[in-house]
């Protein structure tokens, strides 16, 4: 249930992020056994042919705070190693690239006009349609998660569980909220998205937060899972990847708590909500929705009532990204630069596609186009399915 926010802000430091990598290996929840190897991947005959349309290079290096943003028929992507490109989503021709800085953490969110990245110290760094510096200005702690652009504004969460906006003209900072945390909390791939004009954040300790992006005001909050357990490490319970919207539909999913969807257009009236564990994220279309477990087995769930639908193992421990789905197929990005698509009708293996380059972190997207990834050594990588 949504609830409207009437308490006073108080501040609460991180003491610690954990690595997805060490959530989901053995050196926290369990011994270091076959149960934590990745599942070789089985041969079969593929149903759709998979495609690499084009290939665009960026910088060089990722991390989970990188992920590109599709704006009309441009890309803007970022590297590790201080680089912003943008690229033409057709085509992949590079349009511009610019180095910022010696290192970004977190980026490239843009509206088209305005795009913005993060350094590890919380520098925010904001380019204009040219790729040129307009202004720098400072977050209160570090960022790891992609700014969202628009309406005039910056927007960024930082480690210290602030959610800040800056003037997109001229880097001011015009306001700031803040939600006292857990002193556990992933470092794992994470988005802002806006829906019917606010920015939908996922929050440490299970929850969505809805803010007026030109006010800084919340309007709601929501619960996607309680934290449960009765130590700290159970109790991590942190909304991963993107909130995801159909419709009327708002959905999102946690590590160690639930897959949740809301009705929106009833003041956010729990849809259905089952229990679930992911790191990665989730993708939704009008029949199901999707996600990888903890153990990076894929399921899917009915849209309507949450109902499980399938379930795919053959992934396991793969360190899978959030899919992209096109409707017919499901698309995943792993750690060794494999995209695996599967059947939205039955989860049943349809094409795999090596793209090389290395682990893959960030979210695969559905475009116009065919399904972006981004590689571990930050190219841009459009497939298309036919």
């Amino acid at each position: 249930m949504f609830i409207n926010q009437t308490t006073q802000l108080r501040m609460r430091l991180v003491g610690l992020l954990i690595l997805v990598s060490t959530v989901t290996g053995c050196s926290l929840f369990g011994s270091d056994d076959d149960r934590n190897k990745p599942m070789p991947l089985a041969d079969f005959k593929p149903t759709v042919s998979a495609q690499i349309a084009w290939r665009a290079p960026v910088g060089s290096g990722v991390v989970f705070g990188l992920s590109p943003t599709v704006v009309g028929d441009s890309v803007f992507a970022a590297s590790s190693d201080g680089v912003v490109t943008k690229v033409d989503l057709a085509t992949g021709a590079v349009q511009w690239k610019m180095t910022v800085a010696k290192k970004l953490a977190a980026g490239a969110g843009s509206d088209g006009k305005t795009t913005a990245v993060a350094t590890p110290e919380g520098e925010i760094i904001a380019l204009d349609e040219a790729g040129a510096i307009k202004w720098t200005s400072r977050a209160t702690s570090d960022v790891s998660v992609q700014p969202w652009v628009g309406l005039g504004v910056v927007v960024v969460r930082s480690g210290d569980y602030r959610i800040q906006a800056f003037n997109a003209a001229n880097g001011e900072r015009i306001w700031s909220v803040q939600r006292p945390g857990p002193s556990l909390a992933l470092r794992v791939a994470q988005r802002m998205i806006a829906v019917e004009g606010l920015v939908i954040t996922g929050l440490p300790g299970g929850r969505l937060m809805a803010i007026e992006p030109l006010a800084g005001s919340i309007v709601w909050e929501g619960i996607v899972a309680a934290p449960r357990g009765s130590s700290e490490l159970e109790r991590v319970n942190d909304v991963v990847g993107s909130p995801v919207v159909l419709g009327d539909f708002l959905c999102a999913v946690s590590f160690q708590g639930r897959i949740s969807c809301f009705n929106i257009s009833q003041g956010g009236r729990s849809i259905w909500a089952k229990d679930f564990s992911s790191s990665t994220g989730m993708a939704i279309d009008p029949k199901h929705a999707y996600s990888p477990d903890a153990r990076d087995n894929v399921a899917a769930f009915a849209t309507a009532d949450g109902a499980k639908v399938w379930r795919q193992d053959g992934l396991r421990n793969r360190r899978l990204t959030a899919p992209a789905t096109t409707g017919q197929y499901v698309v995943v990005g792993d750690f060794e630069g494999y995209a695996h698509v599967l059947s939205a009708d039955s989860g049943e293996f349809a094409a795999r596609l090596a793209l090389t380059g290395g682990a893959i972190h960030a979210q695969a997207q559905t475009t116009s186009r065919g399904v972006l990834l981004q590689t571990g050594d930050s190219s841009l990588v459009m497939i298309e399915l036919k």
